[in-house]
Formats: C-alpha cells, sequence, structure tokens
C-alpha cells in the first residue's frame, strides 16, 4: 500500500463513490486508519459513509459504522458516535487501549446504567427496549474486567449496571473474596442511592457470604440488620453459640456487641426473643417415660440450620440410651452463653460496662463550673438553668453530682420549668444506671395516692429523668411510666411522661403506648400536647407506619402552634431512614401552607435521608434555604444538611460555606448548627475556620448557635493537635464572665462548656458506628436537640448521641482483664485537657475584688482574701503540672486512682523537662479518642488476642493462656452499680471526705442521696 505518506483524505473519500466494492472496502479501511488526523475532512462525507452502512447489499457495513462512529467522537456529538459504534458489531473492539475506545464505553455504561435505573424504577417493560448490543457491549466490559484481574471495577459497574448477575460472579471469581466483600458493602452504602435496591444488593451478598467455607459472620450480621431480618441473625448467633468451638461463642457476643452499637431497639429485642430457648430438662417419672419422642421434639424444635440436627445429634441419643436424669453439658454451656448473649442483646451489658468506665476514668473539672456559677448573675435564670444544663452534660452518665450537692441552696432558685429541667438533669448525669433508676429519683416521683406531693415541676422532670436514664433500653421502666401518664392531668406532669415514655420505648413502636400518647395528645393542653407529638414521633422511629398520616391531620386542626410543631417533628421521625419512601409525605409537608408543617418538613427530608448525602435530598433543602418565606424553615433547611451529610463530613463546610455569609442571620445560624452536627467529634480543620468567624458575629443568637456548634466539633480534641482548641476555651471563658454580654451567647457559651467536656471528657458526639451504620438514637437525639430553641428542656437530647471513647476488652466472662497495649503516638496529641484551674481560679479570685468598694478596709480583707485563694490555687496546680510527666506515670498505671497518687508524689522529682515518649502503653479498659484508633497497636507477645481487630468499642479477647489466673480491672466501679443495698452507705461513707476546694485529681465521691428544699 503506498498510501504511507498521505497529506489529504480527498482521494480515498472520492474512491467511496466508485461502484466497486473492493475499492470502497479499501478506502473504508485506510480511513480508519487515517480518521484520527483528517477527521475535519472526512466529516464533510459522513452522509456517503452512512448511507453506506444502511446498504443492506454492502458487506462491510460495519466498518463504515466504525468510521462514522469515530467522525461524530471528534466532533463531540458522543450519543449518535455511540449508537454507530454498536452498528460496528465486533469491530468495535472493547480492549483496545485508546481514548475513542475509553470515551465510547463510559458513555455506554452510564447510557445502559441510565436505562436500567429508569427501567427499575418506573417497573415498566422499559427493560425490554435495551438496545441487545448497548448490554453485549457492557457485558464484554465486564467479562474483560473480571478476566483481567480488575475487580472492584467490575463490581462498581455492575452495581451501577443493576447487573446482580455479574456482580456474584465478580465477587465470586476474585482472589480475595472477603476483601472484595467488604469493598462491596462499603460501596453498596455510600453509593447506591435507591434504597431498595441497596437491599437487593444486600441479599446478593449474604447469599455469597454464607456460601463461603468460613463466613463473615460480622458482616453477614450487619446485612441482615439493614434488611431487617431478625430470624436471620438469631440463626447465626444461635448455630455459633452451640459450637463446641469456644472461639465461636466469643464470635458470637462479639457480633452481638457490634449489632448494639447501631442501637436499634426493637430489632435486638426481636432478634433476642427468637433464640430458641435450652432443653428444658424434664422430671425424671416423664423422663423415663417419654424419652424418645421427647428427643425427637427436640430436634425439630432446633432443626432451623441445617448444622444443628448434626450437632445436637451425639449427646440427645446417649440420654435416651442411659436414661439418666443427667442435664446434657452441652444444654448447660449453651444456656449459660444464652444468658450471656441476651444480657449484651438488651443492651444492659454495655450499659454497664459504660457506667463504670465513665465513673472511674471521669475527668471533669469542677472549677470550670465553679467559675460559671460565680460569673453568672443570680437574677438571670437563662443562665442559671443553662449552668445546670451544662453540669449535666458535663457528668453526662458518671453519676457524680458532687456540683449539685454543693450548691444545694444555689440549686434552689430555680424555679417552674427550670425546676422541671434541674430535676431531669439528674437522668442525664446517671444515665444508664438502670438498677437503680427509680430510686435515685424517688423523692422527686409523683407520690402516688399522697395527693400531689412535691411540685408538679419536679414530677414532670423526674419522669423525663428516668425517660433519659432508661433511653432505648426501656424494658423495665415503660409500665411504670404508662401508669404515671395515666394517673395524671396535670399538663407539665403529662408533658414530663410523654418525653420519659417516648424515649423508653424509642422505635419499639408499641400500640398501646402509642394510644395512650393519643390520649395526652387529644387533651389538646399545648403544654402536654407538644411532648405528647414528639414522643409519637419517638415511639414510631423509622417505621413510616401510617400513623403519620392521622398526625398531619390533628395538626391541620389544633389551634396550638406549640402542638403543630411537636407533631411535626414527630411525623419527621417516623420516616427516619426510609429515604425514597417517604418522598410523598415530604411533598405533603413541604407544600403546606403553614410555616411549622413546611419546618417539620425539612426535619423530614434530614431523617429520611439521614447520613446518605443523597443529591436529591441536598437539592431541595438548598433551595427552601434560600426561597421559602418563613426564616424557621430557612434555619432548618440549612440545618437539616447536617444530617444529611454527616457521613461525609469534609463536604458540609463547602457545601453551606456561602450561606453561612447570608444577610439573613437565621440562615448563619443554621449554618452553624449543620457544621455542628455533621462534623462533630472529627475536629476538621475547614469546620473550625468556618465556625469562627460566626462565633463573634453581631447577631447574638447566631454566637449562640455558633459557640455550641463549635463545642460540638472539638468535643474530645486536645489542643496539642489543634491549637484552636485552647483559644476557643479561653473565648468561651471570656465569654462567660463579661458583663456586658447578651444573654443568648453567654448561654451558648455556657452550654458550650459543658459540651467540650461531656461525659466526664470521656465521650464524643457519634452519628455513624463503627460499621457505618448510623446510629438510631444518635441521630434522633440530635434531631430532637436541635428544637432547644423553642424549648430549652429538649437540650437534654443531646445526651444521647454521647458514645464513650473507650477500648474496652472483655473476656469469655465479659468481665474486663488487665491487659496492655499500644498508642504508636505522642501521648501529648491524645491526652486529657489540662485541668484548667490555674487561669481560671486566678481569675475567679479576681471577680469579687472588682466589686469590691475602694475603702481601705475592704481592700485589706480582699488582698487577704486573695492570699488565702492563691495558696489554695498553689496547692491545687501543684498537683497536675507536668503533662509529660503525668503520662509517662500513666505509662506505668493507668487505673486512674493509683496515677493520680502518683502523680502528687512524683511532680518534684520530675520539675527537669524530659524528651516526650512517642508512645503510650494503655491498660485495658482505656480511653480510645477517635483520632487515636490509627495508631492503636495490639502487643506481640500479649496474652489477650481481639477476635476482631478493632481499636475502640467493645472487643472480645481470646485468652492465649487459659490456665494463668485473670486479673480484673473496673472493679473500683461505683459500689452502686454492684449492688442497690450498698448504694446509701456507701455515700454516706463517702460523703464527708470531699471537702470544699476538692483537689482536681481527686474523683468525686458517688452521689448521696438528697431532696430539693424550696
Amino acid at each position: 500500500m503506498a498510501a504511507t505518506m498521505v497529506s489529504s483524505a480527498g482521494g480515498l473519500l472520492a474512491m467511496l463513490n466508485e461502484p466497486h466494492p473492493s475499492l470502497k472496502l479499501h478506502a473504508l479501511t485506510n480511513l480508519n486508519a487515517f480518521v484520527d488526523y483528517f477527521w475535519p475532512e472526512i466529516s464533510t462525507s459522513v452522509p456517503i459513509i452512512e448511507s453506506l452502512y444502511e446498504d443492506e447489499e454492502f458487506d462491510q457495513r460495519q466498518l463504515a459504522a466504525l468510521l462514522v462512529s469515530k467522525v461524530f467522537y471528534y466532533l463531540g456529538e458522543l450519543n449518535d458516535s455511540l449508537s454507530y459504534a454498536l452498528g460496528a458489531g465486533p469491530l468495535f473492539d472493547v480492549s483496545e487501549d485508546s481514548d475513542y475506545v475509553h470515551t465510547l464505553l463510559a458513555k455506554a455504561i452510564d447510557e445502559y446504567a441510565s436505562l436500567r435505573t429508569k427501567a427499575a424504577e418506573s417497573n415498566d417493560e422499559a427493560a425490554a427496549n435495551i438496545d441487545p448490543r448497548l448490554e453485549a457491549i457492557v457485558e464484554r466490559m465486564l467479562d474483560k474486567c473480571i478476566l483481567d484481574g480488575r475487580y472492584q471495577q467490575a463490581i462498581g459497574m455492575a452495581i451501577e449496571c443493576r447487573r446482580l448477575d455479574k456482580l456474584e460472579e465478580g465477587i465470586t471469581k476474585s482472589d480475595n473474596v472477603h476483601a472484595t466483600l467488604s469493598y462491596c458493602l462499603n460501596v453498596s452504602h455510600a453509593f447506591v442511592n435507591r434504597r431498595e435496591y441497596r437491599r437487593e444488593v444486600l441479599q446478593l451478598l449474604v447469599k455469597v457470604f454464607q456460601k463461603l467455607p468460613s463466613p463473615d459472620y460480622l458482616s453477614i450480621c450487619q446485612c441482615l440488620m439493614f434488611l431487617d431480618e431478625p430470624e436471620g441473625v438469631a440463626n447465626i448467633l444461635e448455630k455459633l453459640l452451640r459450637s463446641e468451638n469456644k472461639d465461636d461463642a466469643l464470635l458470637a457476643l462479639q457480633i452481638a456487641f457490634d449489632l448494639i452499637e447501631n442501637e436499634h431497639q426493637a430489632f435486638l429485642l426481636n432478634v433476642r426473643d427468637r433464640l430458641s430457648k435450652p432443653k428444658s430438662q424434664p422430671t425424671e417419672s416423664e423422663r423415663l417415660g417419654s424419652a424418645e419422642p421427647d428427643s425427637a421434639q427436640t430436634q425439630n424444635a432446633n432443626a432451623t440450620p441445617s448444622e444443628d440436627v448434626q450437632m445436637t445429634d451425639g449427646p440427645t441419643q446417649a440420654v435416651d440410651v442411659n436414661v439418666v436424669p443427667e442435664v446434657d453439658p452441652k444444654e448447660v454451656t449453651y444456656a449459660e452463653r444464652l444468658t450471656k448473649l441476651k444480657g449484651i442483646l438488651s443492651g444492659e451489658t454495655s450499659i454497664q460496662l459504660t457506667l463504670q468506665f465513665l465513673y472511674s476514668h471521669n475527668k471533669s473539672d469542677l472549677l470550670i463550673l465553679k467559675t460559671i456559677k460565680q460569673s453568672v448573675e443570680m437574677r438571670n435564670s437563662v443562665c442559671h438553668s443553662a449552668t445546670i444544663y451544662a453540669n449535666a452534660i458535663m457528668h453526662a452518665g458518671t453519676t457524680v453530682d458532687t456540683f449539685l450537692r454543693e450548691n444545694l441552696d444555689w440549686l434552689s432558685r430555680a424555679t417552674n420549668w427550670a425546676k422541671f429541667s434541674a430535676t431531669a438533669g439528674l437522668g442525664v448525669i446517671h444515665r444508664g444506671h438502670l438498677q437503680q433508676g427509680r430510686s435515685l429519683m424517688a423523692p422527686y416521683l409523683p407520690q402516688s395516692g399522697a395527693g400531689g406531693g412535691g411540685s408538679p415541676y419536679s414530677e414532670g422532670g423526674a419522669l423525663y429523668a428516668l425517660g433519659l436514664i432508661h433511653a432505648n433500653h426501656g424494658e423495665g421502666i415503660k409500665q411504670f411510666l404508662r401508669d404515671s401518664l395515666r394517673s395524671t392531668n396535670v399538663e407539665v406532669i403529662q408533658h414530663g411522661a410523654c418525653l420519659g415514655l417516648g424515649l423508653a420505648a424509642l422505635g419499639t413502636a408499641d400500640e398501646d403506648i402509642y394510644d395512650d400518647i393519643k390520649t395526652v395528645l387529644y387533651t389538646d393542653s399545648a403544654v402536654a400536647g407538644e411532648a405528647a407529638g414528639i414522643s409519637m414521633g419517638l415511639l414510631m422511629v423509622g417505621t413510616a407506619s401510617e400513623k403519620a398520616g392521622e398526625m398531619l391531620t390533628y395538626a391541620h386542626e389544633t389551634q396550638h402552634e406549640k402542638i403543630i410543631r411537636g407533631l411535626a417533628l414527630g411525623i419527621a421521625l417516623t420516616v427516619y431512614g426510609r429515604e425514597e419512601e417517604a418522598d410523598t409525605l415530604i411533598e405533603q409537608m413541604t407544600r403546606d401552607q403553614d410555616p411549622i408543617l413546611r419546618y417539620g418538613g425539612m426535619y423530614a427530608l434530614a431523617l429520611a435521608y439521614s447520613g446518605t448525602a443523597n443529591n436529591k435530598a441536598i437539592r431541595q433543602l438548598l433551595h427552601f434555604a434560600v426561597s421559602d418565606v418563613s426564616d424557621d424553615v430557612r434555619r432548618t433547611a440549612v440545618l437539616a444538611l447536617g444530617f444529611v451529610l454527616y457521613s461525609e463530613p469534609e463536604q458540609t463546610p463547602r457545601i453551606v460555606s456561602l450561606l453561612s455569609e447570608s444577610y439573613n442571620p437565621h440562615v448563619r445560624y443554621g449554618a452553624a448548627l449543620a457544621v455542628g452536627i455533621s462534623c462533630a467529634g472529627t475536629g476538621l480543620s475547614e469546620a473550625i475556620s468556618l465556625l469562627e468567624p460566626l462565633t463573634s458575629d453581631v447577631v447574638d443568637f447566631v454566637r449562640q448557635g455558633a459557640l455550641i456548634a463549635m463545642a460540638m466539633v472539638m468535643v474530645q480534641i486536645s489542643e496539642a493537635s489543634d491549637s484552636r482548641v485552647g483559644s476557643f476555651r479561653r473565648q468561651l471563658e471570656k465569654i462567660i464572665q463579661d458583663k456586658h454580654e447578651d444573654t443568648m451567647s453567654k448561654m451558648g457559651a455556657i452550654l458550650a462548656s459543658g459540651i467540650l467536656d461531656a461525659g466526664g471528657r470521656n465521650v464524643t458526639i457519634k452519628l455513624l458506628s463503627k460499621t457505618k451504620h448510623d446510629k438510631i438514637t444518635a441521630v434522633v437525639g440530635l434531631a430532637v436537640f436541635s428544637q432547644f430553641w423553642y424549648w430549652y428542656p429538649l437540650i437534654y437530647f443531646i445526651s444521647l448521641a454521647f458514645s464513650p471513647t473507650a477500648f474496652i476488652g472483655l473476656n469469655y466472662d465479659l468481665k474486663v482483664p488487665k491487659f496492655e497495649f499500644l498508642s504508636h503516638a505522642k501521648p501529648s496529641l491524645f491526652e486529657y485537657p489540662r485541668p484548667t484551674t490555674v487561669p481560671t481560679t486566678t481569675s475567679a479570685v479576681k471577680l469579687p475584688t472588682a466589686v469590691l468598694s475602694t475603702s481601705a478596709k475592704a481592700k485589706a480583707r480582699a488582698s487577704k482574701k486573695e492570699a488565702d485563694q492563691k495558696a489554695v490555687a498553689e496547692k491545687s496546680t501543684s498537683g497536675s503540672d507536668e503533662p509529660a510527666g503525668s503520662s509517662s506515670v500513666k505509662g506505668k498505671s493507668s487505673s486512674d486512682k493509683d496515677a493520680a497518687d502518683s502523680m502528687q508524689v512524683d511532680t518534684p522529682t520530675e520539675k527537669k523537662a524530659e524528651p516526650e515518649p512517642t508512645f503510650e502503653i494503655l491498660t485495658n479498659p482505656a480511653r480510645v479518642v477517635p483520632a487515636q484508633e490509627k495508631f492503636i497497636k495490639f502487643l506481640e507477645e500479649s496474652r489477650y488476642v481481639p477476635v476482631k481487630s478493632a481499636a475502640s468499642g467493645f472487643v472480645l479477647l481470646r485468652d492465649l493462656r487459659p490456665t494463668e489466673p485473670e486479673v480484673l480491672s473496673l472493679t473500683d466501679a461505683p459500689s452502686s452499680t454492684a449492688s442497690t443495698a450498698a448504694a446509701p452507705a456507701a455515700a454516706h461513707q463517702g460523703g464527708s471526705s470531699s471537702g470544699a476546694t476538692m483537689n482536681v485529681d481527686e474523683e468525686p465521691q458517688p452521689p448521696q442521696p438528697f431532696e430539693y428544699s424550696n
């Protein structure tokens, strides 16, 4: 072929008009080779080449199609290019490595995926209209990926194109099936937008998982949980419990802890009730009479998974032969394991351990509270109650109420609703104190038959507190709360009882409770009705039940704004996590005339699509944020973005950055809280940069929102990892002490100091569990918390979002053995904040001197006082001076009491600055903050090995040297958690020793029982 040096395609194009087919073929072949250079010229003759493709007699039609396709590709007409490439059949080579092929393949896959999706969504026969040639190309592409070992690409394409058959093939053929499956899980959560389709993918994954020789039960159970199939989970757990191998039993317990972390109360109770009971041993006479039939029955009762039959086969027959009324040893171990498992599933085990951890590691700083209390004016009731809220949040779950006991007279200034909140705050402090919740709150609870002894406000608060103590684990308390609700018609008590019931029965969708609450709603009292609306939502969380319809109808009928608002939030809670299933309801609410219902519609959008980062939802919210006429709706629309985006916190600051500069203060407030909610506990630099200017905004409530949001972002972030944490703490102190600051922003600063040090500085705000599922309680808690704009007592709901930053390793008996592991980072990066007492005490000292009159007498008195207090301050600081020193001590023994003692002994010798160690040895149970998890390493020669490699949370440990005696930690827990009777006594003994100036490193004593005096 002499056409190597060609300067124009004109000659070849002329050949196309020749009658002889071989000339046309020659022209096409060469044009195809030169199309990359001469496409502008060839494009003028496209109609001729097209006519060749359409000519049925011409045997090289496909070559003509390929040529036209390439020309259109260069002209940028991808749709035409693709349709001709399909006409080129096998000549369009999928494996060719050229831009043309890559672009067209991408186009083909997008086209195919969108056609498949449309077909699936409309449920039409449109599926039949997909061009088989297009399908063939995509299949060739998928097969090629699988052949080349690019499994992740194949899986991504298969999921996008809704080809579950290819997905299964890609997973089963991959070289590391487990890794591929976990990749698949992540993809299905992150990228599959439609809920029904995600369910199909997960069902397929479960199927593949179960075919594996060693299935990954942890992941299977997570999938089954999402699919809401308690039966499957129960079967797996039972199979593992009945296994001969102790490790399988450990795995079952680990699965239970992982499921608990997603906080899906109704589902867990369902699993618990489906576990078959251990076979009961009939009495001797029965046994002799009916040994054979008895064994047959137990066989059937148990034969759900096929393996169980063989496993229980041997022993039952053995019993029959000997006919001895002996207990089958296997059943004994099963029974024992089952009790453990049920304890975990009901949530009691984890709550108990968390309580012990938070109590023993409590590091909250009472001097911060003291400073706040001194700088807040007595007359200002908002700041007074804000201080009570901050104290409750700061000690959430630690059972330490020293501050309240030391300031009873100050506390008793709270009246009416402030009193309600103060009593409810005890619920946050004692959260999870299940055994003793009732007895702790007894002094405040409504006395039956006494004819309303106490104030209705503290009684209502106490019922709300019971709900907070038993939040999401209300088995034991539901009945009591129902009785209290029925037996009263005081609206304040009804308000407390409704909130308490909603919390205790969260998501259980219990019809009877629903009817009780509905009765309260229909009394049409504003105060009780608001709580009733919210608690209906809490009860029905995520059930998307048709109850939402009747709630909406009532919201239209009633005159009370409070009730409408309560119902609007309640309706939003019912569609939690339902994604597109909720669209009709959302549409109905967002189109409503009433701004309060539109406001509920924003929450419905937020909760239905929570954590999905769904584009459609984001677009809708942004639209309302800039176009709605009501400020409330706009504020909520921006705030709702935080809920939709919390799975991708990096995105939020970028999306709301313009809104945070809006002229409308409500929108700025919403932007602040959106960032606070979605970036909570991450310490994201962009989030902090966005919030910083808002903390000094011109409008007081924007400053309030920004301070609270900043505290949520910075919770558990130490000054060493971001210096702005320190400056933020100082800013809070300045705002609180500033006499001329607005009440609103002062309240924000007080709450922010509480949130920064929440839960004795051992909890963070976490909306996603480690397996990337949403934590229902946490999301719901923050959604209701964000209502505090209208109703302060709802602030306490934030405690539902707290999760302890702890690594708690457990042995087979669910005890906490002492074992050491490594945190491969400088201790200062993750240590507790230094007790902020040095500057605080001196500034607290200066306050009174500033107020004093200038007379000489007063001056003399002041200077004496100052000297005294300085001495006290120095005494308290000497106990906690050197962070590096303390961390090296921590390395030796992390059980805090020893650490505190040794710190006081060691400080004098440790004045020389040592270079800081690059690692730290932590002892189980240890505080591990989220940022620290990637540095956690387990020691090689350690006696205990974790069942699954996790750096925090509850982890079960395999004991490699079971014969040696074990040393247990967490034995210095509050005696009250161990036994009910010992509590008051312990409190009496401990009470006296806590002096007025408590040294910072001492642990506060367990609380004494006390009563309010009016």
